[in-house]
């Protein structure tokens, strides 16, 4: 009888846990389709966005729909991963789309015009003189656009919408 009595209530602890273990399995799969599908927050740093974003650091909100529906347009601030070092993340802004004829600055006495091609994005950072972008690895394609920023929060207590 005893044997019955600890049988039933180690079925009850099982069911507990296995209840509890679905939940936070749940919760995981919900936080991971919201990361990479929905919208994510993004530590930005560096001087390639002075002054729109600051050189110590701002918590962006990138959406990630836009870019797959075509949404991305000239003048948005992108989450793009470089295509000369794939394991790094860029924050720049889109200068050109398909199509466009971009001149750009090589140097102050050298001035370039290139056309982007098809399927390909023209990205610069603000902050001209300290930025690595398509001036330096020409246009990127669409496909390398992670998210669309929107929303930036900032080290000095301002808050920005894009």
């Amino acid at each position: 009888m005893r044997l019955l009595s600890y049988m039933g209530q180690w079925k009850s602890a099982a069911k507990e846990v296995l209840d509890r273990t679905a939940i936070v399995a749940k919760f995981l799969c919900l936080l991971h389709v919201t990361n990479n599908y929905l919208c994510s927050p993004t530590l930005v740093y560096g001087p390639s966005m002075l002054p729109t974003l600051n050189l110590t650091g701002d918590v962006v909100l990138a959406e990630h729909v836009s870019h797959r529906i075509g949404k991305v347009g000239t003048g948005d601030v992108v989450l793009v991963r470089s295509p000369v070092d794939p394991r790094r993340i860029l924050t720049k802004r889109v200068v050109g789309m398909e199509g466009d004829t971009v001149s750009f600055y090589v140097d102050p006495m050298y001035s370039q015009t290139t056309v982007v091609p098809k399927g390909h994005v023209w990205i610069q950072g603000d902050n001209t003189y300290a930025s690595s972008d398509s001036r330096h690895f020409g246009s990127v394609p669409y496909g390398l656009i992670q998210g669309k920023v929107f929303f930036r929060e900032s080290n000095e207590l301002r808050i920005t919408r894009f």
